[in-house]
């Protein structure tokens, strides 16, 4: 049995790690897609307690922002050969899975107050998050979860261009999220 092993297991190990790794890619990729239907619930919730979106504007261009990097570094990669099996597809992969870890944790922690969109509840229901992630980073869902997965997505399909260029539009209308946010809870909560 152990000569079996020993003649086999060479072959079948690196085949073994590409579908370990595509797989954890996909399941990754499928929590990614599964916190866009928490935040449409979250939202309608929202909703029919009387909370106001703003921002609505910027919402849709950080959306299609989004797509379009996601599809741009599938994009290029493609074109490249795609799934890479070396050590910047897994270090991209790793840093994508930890944006992932911190999205739920993110989501976890706000609950049902978390969405993709600029969205205050009335004061009786939206209550500040004061743990020690919101304390010391002013916004985790951010830079915790969002830059980090887009330079894991890029770096695991070795999508430079869609990395550089496609961050630095990216961070356009961001940067604005990040400011209409902070004007939009200073107006709502004093505590803020």
């Amino acid at each position: 049995m152990n000569t079996f092993f020993v003649y086999i297991c060479p072959y079948f190990l690196p085949d073994m790690q590409h579908v370990i790794l595509t797989f954890v890619f996909y399941v990754l990729v499928i929590a990614r897609l599964i916190s866009v239907f928490i935040s449409a619930a979250n939202e309608r919730k929202l909703k029919k307690i009387g909370a106001v979106e703003y921002g609505k504007g910027n919402s849709l261009l950080l959306v299609v922002a989004h797509f379009a990097y996601y599809i741009a570094a599938v994009t290029e990669g493609s074109l490249q050969g795609a799934f890479f099996y070396d050590g910047l597809s897994y270090l991209g992969l790793a840093i994508y899975a930890f944006s992932i870890v911190m999205l739920y944790y993110v989501i976890y922690t706000i609950r049902y107050v978390w969405t993709v969109k600029l969205i205050i509840a009335p004061q009786a229901h939206h209550v500040i998050n004061k743990s020690p992630l919101f304390k010391y980073i002013k916004h985790p869902n951010y830079f915790l979860n969002i830059i980090p997965e887009l330079i894991g997505f890029a770096l695991f399909f070795h999508a430079w261009i869609t990395l550089i260029a496609g961050m630095i539009i990216y961070l356009v209308p961001l940067a604005v999220r990040i400011r209409q946010e902070e004007t939009v809870m200073k107006a709502h909560f004093s505590e803020y």
